[in-house]
């Protein structure tokens, strides 16, 4: 089943508010006149958990967990992060930093591959999935959370509603599993021609229940990866006059 020719897709971003306008602006920047609508799905609220006294490094699994920290202690040094762009914020906050894997599996398997590296505090957020911290103690690091922030949820506009409720097609970007599930779960029904681009095949399931036309999941579980799996759906004309190829 493929989109309407003559329709050009509105294209719905779920992230938080800056990162939805910074990945919105590539977008455009690569595709040029698309019709974006932000739809954040979360907000973060910065937390004040008790700190542990010493560490020799921390370890970033979001850019938010780095603003996040910054607010709790004026202390910098070693940061290992998953993803360029969480390096690059922890850089400009003043942590020598570098990226270490394309998710949480990846610097798992890249830490593990170093040895035992010492006391490290990894900056979290209270919903944060999977277990890195028990899995790098297995591997003899030895590593304390701190949840730093929380992502609380957000309602889609009305705006986006009525978006959803026309014929004309629409294209859902979903970055984490956990936004996906808040999307699926306020959206209901959806009467649009809807496409799912997933940032992982985890993001992807919980969209399921809205019986979309077709699903693409993103090749690397990050910004640029989204990109190109949009691009695919979009084509190089922003989706204008082409029926998307779903997979």
């Amino acid at each position: 089943m493929g989109m309407a020719r003559q329709s050009r897709p509105t294209v719905i971003l779920t992230r938080p508010a800056e990162a939805s306008a910074r990945f919105a602006a590539q977008l455009r920047d690569r595709f040029g006149d698309v019709a974006v609508l932000m739809a954040p799905l979360m907000a973060p609220v910065f937390l004040t958990p008790e700190l542990p006294q010493q560490w020799d490094g921390v370890i970033f699994t979001s850019e938010t967990g780095v603003a996040a920290l910054a607010r709790l202690t004026a202390r910098r040094g070693r940061a290992v992060c998953v993803g360029a762009r969480t390096a690059e914020v922890a850089q400009g906050m003043g942590w020598q930093a570098e990226a270490l894997g394309g998710d949480a599996d990846g610097m798992v398997t890249a830490l593990t591959a170093r040895g035992p590296g010492g006391h490290w505090l990894h900056a979290r957020g209270r919903d944060s999935a999977g277990d890195l911290a028990q899995r790098l103690d297995a591997a003899g690091w030895q590593v304390t959370p701190a949840i730093v922030y929380a992502q609380e949820e957000q309602h889609l506009t009305s705006g986006v509603r009525d978006v959803l409720e026309r014929a004309d097609p629409v294209v859902v970007a979903v970055f984490s599993p956990r936004s996906a599930r808040i999307f699926a779960a306020q959206a209901g029904k959806v009467a649009a021609p809807l496409q799912v681009v997933a940032i992982s095949a985890a993001a992807a399931v919980p969209m399921a229940a809205l019986g979309p036309a077709g699903v693409e999941v993103a090749a690397t579980p990050d910004a640029p990866g989204m990109l190109e799996a949009l691009s695919r759906v979009l084509g190089k004309d922003g989706g204008a006059g082409r029926t998307p190829v779903y997979s």
